[in-house]
């Protein structure tokens, strides 16, 4: 059995254009942004369904769309067969990162082989746009290039996250300094990491000091300067309203 986890519902209509063989599960995750404490995962994914329900109501399709709609996708990854082959199709920045150090996570104990599918075909100016705009065809050469997670690649991810989640930066800073080919610009993620509390909220800051007050020409300079966060317009603006009210 194949399974493609994909970083979220933009890229499945563009994934299914290639044909390629296996079932879909979908990461609806933001864990780079919110609470991330927790004792066991099931009090995680009720952290988790509390916070995004009063950070981001709005976009909440139903009561039970985490449970159905996020939780139920990461439980289609814990229960996959040890036979089986995973496909773990993330991006390069933060954003992307946590949520794939959090499959790793998941996947620790398996037996199943594991491989990392990256967006291989950008080239180093914008690398930090993913796969957005990709088209079938580029799809399939990154699919073609992807990287086989060795047991120490699981491991190292599998750290990571704990890292992430305990917000250790000495763990973090370790970590960042490990080589491995299914973990390209880790170094430069976990520095964005270590600075999430106080970097992009300065980026913003001056943004708005140089006299730029249109959020969407905000959010493009924001992404310009710091795209290695990943952040979405929904992240972003919420910095940039604390911004607006401490300039008040």
């Amino acid at each position: 059995m194949k399974m493609h986890i994909l970083p979220g519902d933009s890229l499945v209509e563009t994934f299914k254009q290639t044909n390629i063989d296996g079932e879909i599960i979908v990461c609806r995750e933001c864990l780079i942004d919110g609470d991330l404490s927790a004792e066991s995962l099931e009090d995680f994914w009720l952290v988790r369904e509390k916070y995004l329900s009063n950070a981001y109501g709005e976009t909440q399709k139903s009561d039970d769309f985490y449970r159905q709609g996020v939780k139920g996708e990461f439980e289609k990854l814990i229960d996959a067969p040890n036979n089986g082959e995973i496909n773990l199709w993330f991006e390069y920045e933060l954003f992307c990162q946590a949520n794939m150090w959090f499959c790793l996570f998941l996947l620790n104990e398996t037996d199943a082989e594991v491989y990392r599918v990256a967006p291989v075909v950008r080239n180093e100016d914008n690398i930090w746009l993913g796969f957005g705009g990709l088209d079938a065809s580029d799809l399939h050469k990154c699919f073609e290039a992807r990287k086989k997670f060795r047991s120490e690649d699981v491991k190292l991810g599998a750290e990571l996250w704990k890292a992430f989640q305990d917000y250790d930066l000495d763990k973090l800073r370790e970590l960042s300094k490990t080589e491995s080919e299914c973990f390209p610009y880790l170094k430069e993620v976990c520095e964005a990491a270590i600075e999430k509390q106080n970097r992009p909220k300065e980026t913003l800051k001056k943004i708005i000091a140089d006299g730029e007050s249109d959020f969407g020409k905000v959010f493009q300079k924001f992404n310009e300067l710091e795209g290695v966060y990943g952040f979405g317009d929904l992240q972003v603006k919420k910095i940039y309203d604390q911004c607006q009210n401490r300039l008040r």
